[in-house]
């Protein structure tokens, strides 16, 4: 039985009685989740694309004024990290800062550390896109996020159901329709099939019900 008192399935039963995660789980998790969308992002940037969300809008800007995209990061998520202290809470904010700091350490270490002299675009794109969204997806279970409109996505998912994958496509849409003013056409198509990927990750595995702890 439910809380509620309602029958539950075998499965339910078992994620019913999750264990939650304990502060080793968390420290962890948040660790592989920088590393997975730091190095996302390195690719993104090494292939000349950019992507969704924050790190799209970090890549953007570096595309712009030829900033690196590593101090970008927290710097265009000050107002969206605001936003998670209010509407998500102040432990989720506090989490979700550290952590646009840490990608942001984590892009400029993997940049120092992984010398790639020239990436596809169809590989960055895909594999970027990928490790990218893995990055966001373990965030968000360990309750954190990469701030941006990540932070915005899980709360309407949270308030209204709405699923954070799709609601991050939409935002991720109008980006790119500011991105196709500036860049070429096919680095624009390449983007997309790399937000793509990274929202995939999140229709397919970020369902409310799905994972408890």
């Amino acid at each position: 039985m439910s809380r509620d008192g309602t029958a539950l399935s075998p499965t339910a039963v078992t994620a019913d009685r999750a264990t939650p995660h304990n502060a080793l789980d968390d420290i962890y998790g948040l660790f592989i989740g920088v590393l997975f969308a730091a190095m996302g992002i390195s690719l993104l940037a090494k292939g000349g694309l950019i992507s969704g969300g924050i790190a799209g809008m970090a890549l953007l800007a570096s595309r712009l004024t030829g900033w690196a995209p590593a101090p970008l990061v927290p710097l265009i998520n000050i107002p969206f990290i605001l936003f998670a202290f209010y509407a998500m809470g102040r432990f989720f904010g506090v989490k979700s800062l550290l952590v646009s700091v840490a990608i942001g350490a984590g892009v400029s270490v993997i940049s120092a550390s992984l010398d790639v002299a020239r990436v596809h675009s169809g590989f960055a794109a895909i594999a970027g896109g990928t490790f990218l969204g893995m990055g966001i997806l373990c965030l968000a279970r360990h309750n954190a996020s990469m701030g941006g409109t990540g932070a915005l996505t899980l709360w309407i998912q949270r308030r209204y159901t709405f699923n954070a994958g799709i609601s991050q496509m939409i935002f991720d849409l109008a980006l790119f329709a500011v991105a196709a003013a500036f860049l070429p056409l096919s680095r624009v198509l390449w983007s997309v099939l790399g937000t793509v990927a990274m929202n995939a990750m999140l229709v397919a595995w970020h369902k409310p019900g799905r994972y408890r702890g």
